[in-house]
């Protein structure tokens, strides 16, 4: 009598678990790019949230999008973009002590900086920023706590394509200045979503990584390329990770068939 019960228990588990969902303007990418990056994810251990969009196919993947992780150093972009959105409000250039202080929380991760600059922001300002962006998922972490920060993929896809695409939010010069200091990450900091870009691909990024007693580690990637007839945007937001580098190796698995097979596209 017990083997029915089992039986019928297995279908009910697996419609909770989410699968990967694609679209594309190009015939059978959408097929390749989800049976390619759910076999990535098949054996990989924690919570995996996924995103892309590419303008030149038109073509988004996405899973857990909206599910909500504690941010990590991802944040960082966030508080550049909002830095600069709220001096673009003021008609004004970013001061050099903020332009130093911006480059060492983007091109290095420097948390001191970004302490800095979330302070002299405030959660208004920042919370202003995100209302702007229609970034209606991120809650910015309390007492500043800034990589306490809740992010889904959605709103980091939101803020990615912000970043690479013009916009009423931010000026062009913010743009190229956000996506000039995220190619300029250090080389021990550039892993992740790049993973396997083709040659004469640009690349920006932007990492983060941080251990807690719940959920292990979080370790997220955000990343924008352009080259090779595409314009893409990747988000891979983790948790539940025994190690950075556990994450780190799912994370880029999963860059490595988005690349390769946007690059065959």
């Amino acid at each position: 009598m017990f083997i029915p019960c089992v039986a019928a228990a297995t279908p009910a588990t697996a419609a909770t678990t989410p699968t990967v969902s694609c679209t594309s303007a190009k015939a059978g990418l959408a097929d390749k790019l989800k049976k390619d990056i759910t076999a990535a994810l098949a054996n990989r251990k924690g919570t995996i949230a996924v995103g892309l969009h590419d303008r030149s196919t038109n073509t988004t993947c996405a899973l857990r999008a909206s599910s909500a992780y504690d941010s990590a150093s991802v944040v960082k972009v966030t508080v550049l973009a909002a830095l600069l959105w709220d001096a673009k409000k003021h008609n004004r250039y970013l001061t050099d002590r903020e332009a130093s202080l911006a480059k060492a929380m983007i091109t290095k991760s420097d948390n001191a900086a970004t302490s800095t600059l979330w302070k002299q922001l405030g959660l208004t300002k920042i919370k202003g920023f995100l209302t702007a962006a229609g970034m209606t998922q991120t809650k910015p972490g309390a007492n500043g706590y800034w990589g306490l920060t809740q992010i889904t993929v959605t709103d980091e896809q939101k803020l990615l394509k912000l970043i690479t695409a013009k916009n009423a939010i931010l000026s062009d010069n913010s743009r190229a200045y956000i996506l000039k200091l995220m190619g300029q990450v250090v080389s021990s900091q550039r892993w992740g979503t790049p993973y396997g870009v083709p040659s004469g691909v640009t690349v920006a990024v932007k990492n983060g990584w941080l251990q807690r007693a719940t959920n292990g580690w979080r370790v997220h990637s955000v990343g924008a390329f352009k080259g090779g007839g595409h314009d893409y945007v990747i988000t891979v937001l983790t948790h539940g990770n025994s190690t950075m580098n556990y994450g780190i190796t799912t994370i880029q698995g999963v860059a490595k068939v988005i690349h390769r097979d946007l690059a065959a596209s």
